[in-house]
């Protein structure tokens, strides 16, 4: 038997506007004082900060993944957001050392960061991973049943497929313990994904851009380079320092 919802238990959000609507997994150190940068930058142009990560390695990538408030994000979006950030950035300097700025669509595999990621995802897989845990467990993956209750009072309602013989199948995750939660990439949640594309192709539309990676230079932009298409994402470096 699944978990018994009762009239608080929410499905897919219907609200007019959800461009105001809370995080609950937030960003930690150098990340977090990107974020409180970036959002608002968003917020005026219509976007929603999903996630902020910054990956070292020969070079440093900061990836600002955002998306309009009904999940969608495309290549023309990322290029917008891209050119209004950088000089931003440029100028609070959160990151001291060069860096690429990578802007990005959340995915079909997203982070789930809002309850209206987890209503909207109803009936698909995830992974949810607890700070505290429940009876000293903290990661979970299961069918995401539905969202109780408002805000960080709530909870995610989980059928695990995780469990064994002597655990429950069916579990409450409150929102205010949940480090991370993502989507599972499964054949139904590809299906989705594809049908939405679809029915958005089919739609009036202008003639899409090809995606192109710009080069910051001093003072102004390079010519842009064209990059392979499909991907939705918009990149751009800061000069390298004069050695």
């Amino acid at each position: 038997m699944g978990l018994e919802q009762d009239k608080s238990v929410t499905g897919p959000e219907t609200g007019p506007d959800l461009l105001d609507e809370p995080r609950l997994v937030m960003d930690s150190g150098v990340a977090a004082r990107v974020a409180l940068i970036a959002a608002p930058v968003l917020h005026d142009l219509g976007f929603r900060l999903v996630r902020v990560k910054i990956s070292s390695g020969m070079d440093t990538t900061l990836q600002i993944m955002a998306e309009r408030t009904d999940g969608t994000m495309n290549v023309d979006d990322c290029e917008k957001v891209s050119v209004a950030l950088s000089p931003v950035l440029d100028l609070e300097e959160p990151i001291t050392q060069a860096y690429r700025l990578e802007v990005s669509s959340p995915g079909i595999d997203r982070p789930l960061v809002r309850l209206s990621d987890f209503q909207r995802a109803v009936s698909h897989e995830a992974r949810v991973e607890l700070n505290f845990g429940i009876d000293g467990r903290k990661r979970f993956r299961g069918w995401i049943e539905g969202v109780e209750g408002e805000g960080r009072n709530a909870v995610v309602l989980l059928r695990r497929v995780d469990a064994r013989a002597d655990e429950p199948s069916d579990v409450r995750l409150p929102v205010n313990d949940i480090d991370q939660a993502r989507l599972v990439l499964t054949e139904a949640l590809i299906r989705e994904s594809l049908r939405a594309g679809k029915l958005a192709e089919e739609e009036p539309a202008s003639e899409p851009e090809e995606e192109t990676e710009v080069r910051r230079g001093p003072g102004r932009f390079a010519k842009p380079k064209p990059l392979s298409p499909g991907a939705a994402a918009a990149r751009r470096s800061r000069p390298l320092p004069k050695r």
